[in-house]
């Protein structure tokens, strides 16, 4: 049975939000790309190879934030049988100060084979510029 491109990002979402960074990397081509465009200070705008990718996502899921779910998830299939574009926010919770987080996402999968080639992540910084700042805050005022 052969899967789809929207069942690989499906499942990719899934990871994503589960923080089970070796099925998201498995999914990746062996050079595949996660961008993000808009992005706060510290946050690299291209990963590519699932050695890199694997690398920053282990680094980046020490507890920033934790997402509990999705909403509103729309995916659209278009012309391109391999590109998948989805919007959806994603809510969960800032870990150090346990304040809520809200982040609106677009993300643009090329799935091929099976795998995907490219997902670029158009996140709304702002959130995490905020996220950042909190956590800033509670540590000078721990210090």
């Amino acid at each position: 049975m052969t899967v789809t491109s929207r069942e690989i990002v499906e499942t990719v979402l899934r990871a994503g939000r589960e923080l089970d960074i070796e099925t998201l990397v498995n999914l990746m081509a062996p050079e595949g790309v996660i961008e993000w465009p808009y992005r706060p200070a510290g946050v690299p705008g291209r990963l590519q190879g699932r050695t890199e990718i694997r690398r920053y996502l282990t680094e980046a899921a020490t507890g920033f934030i934790t997402f509990d779910e999705y909403r509103n998830v729309v995916m659209h299939q278009t012309t391109d049988p391999e590109v998948i574009i989805v919007e959806y926010d994603a809510h969960g919770t800032v870990v150090a100060t346990g304040a809520p987080f809200h982040q609106v996402v677009i993300a643009v999968f090329r799935v091929q084979n099976g795998e995907i080639l490219s997902y670029r992540d158009y996140i709304n910084p702002l959130p995490l510029i905020e996220a950042l700042t909190s956590i800033a805050g509670v540590t000078h005022a721990d210090a």
